[in-house]
């Protein structure tokens, strides 16, 4: 009869091994909002998992410049839950220029650091589905020749955009897309809503090839949180 001190941790290798094969096939659903119009804005990102069960919500309601300077002040708010129920967070972040130019460089330098990493992009997002893609715009500047010029623009810019997105994902349903002159007053407006789905497993594959095709050494980054792979170890 075995016994228990080695029944145990076969019970829990056991338990971890289901856990881990329940998360990798886990079917993550991001669903986008997105809407501008002239001073008002807001950007709506939902992550749920497992029917419904997990879930978490980031809320940007205002989106404004610094009075102070040339910056971006953001008000976040962030949920875990439904929308009746969770811990809601609230935050404000000011996205300066510096941050945008350590955003670039850190970008550089992870391209720098993974061979083929475009390789790895394109086939994880062959793998993400993406449906109920609504794009609507009214625009016009004031002046009727130059409406219909800039909807022509729109018109063209967003046909690309929408073939660049589906030849890179695995597009379900005929994207609405729409763009409506107002011809007599200057107005921008803008709404945008989506939904992204892919298994939890494509994920953590893609950052397992990022890692086993990263060259280098250790790189060094300036923004949060890939600054903190760039920490020396302190000595004793």
């Amino acid at each position: 009869m075995m016994s228990w001190w080695v029944l145990i941790p076969l019970i829990l290798a056991s338990l971890l091994l289901i856990l881990l094969f329940f998360i990798i096939i886990t079917k993550l659903t991001i669903s986008i909002s997105l809407y501008h119009g002239n001073d008002n804005d807001r950007f709506v990102i939902k992550f749920r998992a497992w029917f419904g069960l997990i879930r978490y919500t980031i809320d940007v309601p205002l989106i404004k410049i610094d009075d102070d300077g040339p910056n971006i002040v953001i008000k976040e708010n962030t949920k875990m839950g439904s929308e009746t129920k969770g811990e809601k967070k609230e935050a404000t972040k000011k996205i300066t220029p510096n941050y945008i130019l350590d955003t670039i460089s850190d970008t550089k330098t992870f391209l720098e650091h993974v061979v083929s990493l475009h390789k790895i992009i394109r086939k994880f997002f062959k793998r993400v589905k993406i449906d109920h893609v609504n794009w609507r715009t009214l625009v016009g500047v004031g002046d009727a020749a130059a409406t219909g010029t800039l909807v022509g623009l729109l018109w063209s810019a967003k046909s690309g955009i929408i073939a660049v997105v589906s030849k890179l994902m695995r597009l379900q349903t005929m994207p609405s897309i729409m763009v409506t002159p107002a011809f007599q007053r200057a107005i921008i407006q803008t709404e945008f809503s989506c939904m992204i789905q892919f298994r939890v497993g494509y994920a953590i594959l893609a950052g397992i090839k990022i890692i086993q095709f990263w060259k280098g050494g250790k790189a060094k980054f300036k923004t949060k949180p890939l600054s903190m792979f760039s920490k020396e170890e302190q000595s004793v």
